[in-house]
């Protein structure tokens, strides 16, 4: 993507995932230690929020929780199913952009009803039903989104997330968010090969396959938003476990970071038996087409949104896709109250 070109400026979708590095750059990690000094006294914690709020900021923070052997139990789920545990010794970290997700609203008020007082809210928007049921709530300072597709909020809502895990296990976040948002913003504007943004363009099917931590999930619900394509999210080598019984060669899997062991059997199941095209998203090359972005561990999954928003935006642009306003999807705020996020 680049910014001075106005194919690319004219869309507030491209704008705000710009402002993405700034936001890095300026976080804060200490806001969140009142939730981890409740994570600590309860030992219990859900993670939940619909859509594009819950997917990456929760999968990735309980992803690196249990990378660092945290002894907390620490789940998520969307909040109608989280309506149907027994939630009254656990904290709850609820994220709704609106701040009135009427999923996360309900859930809320069940909690208030018998007793739970760790309730902390995650919200774009002030005076709303999510502040004023949580026990303490957080502002986040993105500001508003005019795209449907949310972007520079997940990063936010990630980064919130993941300082509770480091506020119970530091290991200098704060120190490395400048170096983040300087590889962010690299891996946002670097050229991506035509070829490759050519196979996702043409493709009618787009598979994403990578680990359960939020990447390959929430790239698979922005493929819908932005390319209107599409889209299966296959954790860990589902890929090659039946569904290659109903893939086909015009179809295409973008692999993150794959694991070295596996990258041989998703050549011959797929390459070689299916006829798909198979791309890769690593720091190393790989036998497949491989986009390489920077490493950065513990936040190179950051990097991998990064690059998959780079290369969803310009496959989007490649087809003359309005990337702002998909025909139906929905949020608050945005077009319609009906949905939410």
């Amino acid at each position: 993507m680049d910014l001075n070109d106005n194919k690319y400026r004219e869309f507030s979708l491209v704008n705000e995932m710009m402002e993405a590095p700034g936001i890095i750059r300026s976080f804060d990690v200490k806001p969140s230690r009142p939730v981890a000094y409740s994570v600590i006294h309860k030992h219990r914690l859900l993670f939940t929020g619909e859509g594009s709020s819950r997917i990456f900021p929760a999968k990735n923070a309980i992803y690196q929780a249990n990378r660092r052997g945290l002894a907390f139990n620490m789940i998520t789920d969307g909040a109608r199913q989280s309506m149907e545990y027994n939630l009254k010794d656990h904290v709850v970290v609820a994220a709704s952009n609106s701040g009135k997700t009427k999923e996360v609203v309900s859930l809320l008020r069940k909690l208030s009803t018998y007793g739970c007082d760790s309730i902390y809210g995650i919200t774009a928007h002030d005076r709303t039903p999510i502040m004023e049921l949580s026990k303490k709530s957080f502002l986040l300072n993105c500001g508003e989104e005019n795209a449907v597709a949310a972007t520079k909020s997940i990063i936010e809502q990630a980064l919130f997330m993941l300082s509770i895990v480091e506020n119970l296990s530091p290991t200098g976040m704060r120190k490395a968010l400048p170096a983040l948002a300087d590889a962010f913003e690299h891996v946002l504007t670097m050229k991506i090969d035509d070829q490759i943004i050519k196979m996702i363009a043409e493709a009618p099917q787009i598979y994403f396959a990578g680990r359960n931590n939020g990447v390959a999930e929430e790239l698979t619900l922005k493929t819908n938003e932005i390319t209107r394509k599409k889209a299966d999210f296959l954790e860990g080598t589902y890929a090659v476990h039946g569904i290659e019984e109903v893939m086909n060669p015009h179809e295409i899997l973008i692999l993150i970071e794959p694991f070295e062991e596996e990258i041989q059997k998703f050549s011959d199941v797929l390459v070689k038996g299916v006829g798909m095209k198979v791309i890769a998203i690593d720091h190393q090359e790989t036998p497949f087409p491989t986009i390489i972005i920077p490493p950065l561990d513990p936040y190179d999954e950051f990097l991998q949104i990064a690059c998959g928003w780079n290369l969803l935006v310009e496959a989007g642009i490649a087809e003359n896709i309005n990337l702002d306003k998909p025909l139906r999807a929905r949020k608050v705020g945005n077009l319609d109250d009906s949905s939410s996020r």
